[in-house]
């Protein structure tokens, strides 16, 4: 029974349904030309995709170089562990929570792995990439405990949380830094290697976010993330432990947190106290911009990876133009206000439909 009450209350927010707000499934698809246009306008998937492609296309216009093997394997490698941590914050924010500790988990994960191989030279990569999660979990416990048990509001307690780490590490690193010569070579080709021209950091990358985009549709706990969202009270009554599902949620970010942490190093090879600070705004503004409604209960795994290669594609872009890189964050703080009065819009557009099929009926 409490399957039934879960799912018949998410399924206007299971993620084949919501990419947009006013993608609701009781709506009727109009035919015809105006239909698909209406539905271009409310897919947001489909629209970042299509921003996806003129980007491309219009920056390959002014500068025909920057279509070339080696760009477009910079973007999947700066977006790769940016897509991680975006879908880590997905999971959190579709339940109307926020985690702004995921750059400093990254830092001290980085670290603390880069550590370990001072010290276990021949440590199997697979044991560092554990001792990432591991760390990003006791990160990620943190925050839960402080917000599903003590009721501190997330965005005060993970902002807690993102100073008293990156204190601890600044603390802990001590004006040191960790360089690629500690690294073996077998951990140094997550980030250099390839797979059929594809970068290895991109696969695996792209295997979690298949991997969390499954758990999030098929698996009534992922449901559950949409249901709580949409309406916590709601949740509750038709049987789903709030609590527990939210510190779930934020174990999983930090776990995921802490994963791109240790692929951070084998990206970048030197890491220092300062690694990854400030990446969370970017991380916020790839999900936003990604279909991911800030208010909960709405987006996809696709949809925020999206938005995190548009902000890559965009920055490669800026560079290939010669434009000043101050203006990326100029655009990235544009893009979310547009998600944003996007959303309102759909919203209100679709409150009023409803509201005069009602008056109709």
């Amino acid at each position: 029974m409490i399957r039934h009450s879960t799912a018949s209350h998410t399924s206007s927010h299971a993620p084949s349904h919501a990419a947009p707000i006013g993608h609701a499934p009781q709506q009727h698809t109009r035919t015809g030309r105006g239909g698909f246009v209406a539905t271009i306008a409310k897919s947001r998937e489909t629209t970042l995709f299509i921003v996806l492609i003129l980007l491309i296309l219009g920056t390959s216009l002014a500068r025909p170089q920057f279509l070339n093997l080696q760009n477009l394997r910079d973007v999947l490698l700066n977006v790769s562990i940016i897509s991680l941590l975006t879908a880590g914050m997905t999971v959190v924010i579709l339940m109307r929570h926020i985690d702004l500790s995921v750059g400093s988990t990254v830092g001290i994960s980085a670290y603390a792995v880069g550590s370990l191989y001072v010290v276990f030279p021949h440590m199997p990569v697979l044991v560092a990439l554990v001792a990432g999660v591991a760390i990003g979990l006791v990160a990620g416990g943190i925050n839960a405990l402080l917000i599903a048990v003590g009721r501190v509001p997330s965005l005060v307690a993970t902002l807690s949380t993102l100073y008293i780490v990156r204190g601890a590490d600044y603390a802990w690193v001590h004006g040191g830094q960790i360089n690629a010569t500690s690294l073996p070579d077998a951990y140094s080709r997550l980030a250099t290697g390839t797979l059929l021209g594809i970068p290895t950091l991109a696969l695996i990358a792209a295997v979690v976010l298949l991997a969390l985009s499954f758990y999030l549709k098929h698996f009534r706990a992922g449901r559950e993330h949409y249901a709580i969202g949409s309406n916590p009270e709601a949740a509750r009554l038709a049987g789903v432990n709030v609590e527990r599902r939210v510190m779930s949620g934020f174990l999983l970010s930090g776990a995921i947190a802490g994963f791109a942490g240790a692929l951070w190093l084998a990206r970048f090879g030197t890491v220092d106290a300062s690694t990854a600070k400030g990446i969370e705004l970017q991380v916020v503004a790839a999900a936003v911009v990604g279909s991911v409604a800030i208010t909960g209960g709405v987006g996809t795994i696709l949809g925020a990876t999206l938005g995190a290669l548009v902000l890559g594609v965009i920055s490669i872009a800026l560079v290939v133009l010669h434009v000043s890189p101050f203006w990326e964050q100029a655009i990235e703080g544009a893009l979310i206000v547009a998600a944003i009065a996007a959303d309102t819009l759909l919203a209100r557009s679709v409150a009023k439909r409803m509201m005069r099929k009602r008056d109709h009926g």
